[in-house]
């Protein structure tokens, strides 16, 4: 049996600083096709050179070869500008490769934007119709399907007032309700889970894992690590546009975490640099209670992180978290959040050194991967997601002398104490 998605060879390019195209005349088209026929001309565009100037060519997919078979589940993950979207995008025909083949076997939907599409001034029921519309859904489908929509959205009280008035979490349910009532044979999925409360993040993983379920082919691409190891039998790592790593997904996501915190290994390095809002992150640092370097932190006891940053424009008012992540499903376990904690942070030219301090790891021992996030109010300035890969140590958490073991006390360590009444004392 045929493959329902066979990629042969696929490249995609993009032309940086190349702006607005104008519209050519047949004669000029005619005389580009010309012009191309020579050797010279040939052999550069199949090097992947055009003529577009001295414009720098920005490869997003480079000669992706590899199959996907019927009721297939496979994930695809990589860091941000990896060309996962890219291929999707391919695939769900919204833009054309610049080199390859891609031979789709099957009706194809796709969860990429989802949202894109309603009108706000039209009502919820009408949305969903105009929405099922451009989505592929015939009216009588929509119709079909329709109550379960609503059900799904959680939102049927409000089904006659414009989108408009919507919050943001009620315009994603309705969006997502739509666009997962599709029945095609091949769903691709583009970050879904990335909006919406735990919650209703929980019910978009269900209906994904429903389909899967049914025998359809999935293509599912999220950075929530969980999630594609839940979802996927298979998966994909994408790095710089090619293919890292095809086979099953815990090796994939075992070689992507690693990936991610060679990346981050070194404390005091230049690991990234944001040039739209000038802010480059020049390391972080662990400090214990006196201040010293340190290369881990050890349970109970105080750690101090100090994150170095440069930047050529001032903030005010600037909320920095710092993400603690476990290595084995990349669940995040918890965070430290100046703007939780209620410190007002901000960066001045030419560089800040921020300061976040830990009384109390309360971590059980085990490895560790930190991710850091600058926000100046609801825009992300800088984001980088492993900035370090650290070990937990063990430690005397309860200050009792006996130590909580890794196999039994939990994600995390939280204070507590217990007493005890007779019954006949409780009774007096």
């Amino acid at each position: 049996m045929k493959p329902a998605i066979a990629i042969e060879r696929l490249s995609k390019c993009y032309h940086l600083g190349a702006g607005p195209s104008n519209y050519l005349t047949f004669r000029e088209t005619l005389s580009r096709a010309g012009r191309a026929l020579w050797p010279r001309r040939r052999s550069a565009l199949v090097a992947g050179v055009s003529s577009v100037g001295n414009q720098d060519p920005l490869w997003a997919l480079r000669d992706l070869s590899f199959d996907i078979e019927h009721g297939e589940v496979l994930g695809v993950i990589g860091r941000n500008g990896a060309g996962k979207s890219t291929l999707l995008k391919v695939l769900s025909r919204i833009t054309e490769p610049t080199a390859g083949r891609v031979t789709v076997r099957g009706r194809l939907g796709s969860l990429l934007e989802v949202g894109t599409g309603f009108h706000p001034e039209l009502t919820g029921r009408e949305n969903i119709y105009m929405n099922g519309s451009l989505l592929g859904m015939s009216g009588r489908e929509i119709a079909r399907k329709f109550d379960e929509i609503v059900a799904f959205s959680e939102i049927a009280k409000f089904l006659d007032t414009p989108v408009k008035r919507y919050s943001s979490g009620m315009y994603v349910r309705l969006a997502f309700a739509v666009a997962a009532h599709l029945e095609p044979e091949i769903l691709v999925v583009d970050e879904v889970l990335a909006v919406g409360d735990a919650a209703f993040q929980q019910k978009c993983l269900g209906k994904i894992s429903e389909v899967g379920r049914a025998g359809r082919t999935v293509l599912f691409v999220s950075h929530n690590m969980a999630a594609v190891r839940h979802l996927c039998t298979s998966a994909i790592l994408l790095d710089q546009g090619r293919i890292d790593t095809v086979g099953d997904s815990d090796i994939v996501i075992a070689k992507y975490l690693q990936a991610l915190t060679t990346a981050g290994s070194s404390g005091t390095s230049c690991l990234s640099h944001n040039e739209q809002f000038g802010v480059t992150f020049k390391g972080i640092e662990l400090l214990d209670g006196a201040g010293n370097a340190v290369p881990a932190m050890q349970t109970g006891q105080p750690i101090h992180f100090r994150i170095a940053l440069e930047t050529s424009i001032p903030y005010g008012d600037v909320m920095a978290t710092i993400g603690v992540h476990s290595l084995v499903d990349d669940v995040r376990i918890c965070m430290f959040n100046s703007w939780v904690s209620g410190n007002e942070l901000r960066l001045t030219p030419p560089g800040t050194i921020i300061h976040c301090t830990v009384p109390n790891v309360p971590l059980p021992p085990g490895n560790y991967r930190l991710t850091m996030t600058i926000k100046t109010g609801n825009t992300v300035i800088f984001y980088f997601p492993a900035v370090l890969e650290v070990a937990v140590v063990e430690g005397d958490y309860y200050g009792t002398g006996r130590l909580a073991g890794t196999s039994w006390c939990g994600l995390c360590l939280v204070h507590h104490a217990w007493g005890y009444a007779s019954l006949q004392s409780e009774r007096a």
